[in-house]
Order: C-alpha cells, then sequence, then structure tokens
C-alpha cells in the first residue's frame, strides 16, 4: 500500500517506457524545431488618434466616475432611510409600552 510507484515517461511517439528500463535500445526522436515568432509591428499613433485614445479615456473615466458616485449616494440614502424607520418604530415601541 505504501510502496512508492515509479512513473512512466511518455515518449513523443506516444509508447511510454518505465524510467527503469535502459534507454540505450530506444531510439530518441529529434525535438521539435522551435516557431517561428514574427516580428511584433509598431504602432503608430497620429496627433488624431492621440487625442481620439485621451478622450476616449477620459469619457470612461467620467462614466465609471459617475456610475461609482450614483452607487454611493444609493447606499447613503439607503442607511439614512433605515435610521430614520428606525427611530419611527423606536418611538411606537415605546408607545405602546407605555400603554398609551
Amino acid at each position: 500500500m505504501l510502496q512508492p510507484r515509479i512513473p512512466v515517461n511518455p515518449l513523443p511517439a506516444g509508447k511510454p517506457i518505465p524510467l527503469t528500463q535502459s534507454t540505450s535500445d530506444v531510439e530518441m526522436a529529434a525535438p521539435a524545431p522551435a516557431p517561428v515568432v514574427p516580428a511584433r509591428t509598431t504602432v503608430q499613433l497620429t496627433p488624431g488618434s492621440a487625442l481620439a485614445l485621451a478622450a476616449g479615456g477620459g469619457a470612461v473615466v467620467l462614466v465609471v466616475g459617475a456610475v461609482l458616485v450614483s452607487m454611493l449616494l444609493a447606499v447613503a440614502i439607503t442607511g439614512v432611510s433605515v435610521a430614520l424607520i428606525a427611530v419611527v418604530l423606536r418611538l411606537l415601541v415605546r408607545d405602546m409600552q407605555k400603554g398609551r
């Protein structure tokens, strides 16, 4: 149960051979050539495209900021509403205990 197992080394041909077997009688396949990576093209920005990119980035920042501010405002309004309801309920419970 606790005996170690010898891992199997699969060859590129798909024929697994245990590591304990001698590799002298096994033909070694030549390594595959590395894929040729094409040269990267550089992106050249014209003044017009740079201005458009800056305007687009500014618009994204404004939209994300507006969404975050509106979410913060919604949370603040909800918190104030819950606090107001808690005060009203507390007053009602106090009046009920006094027997009015």
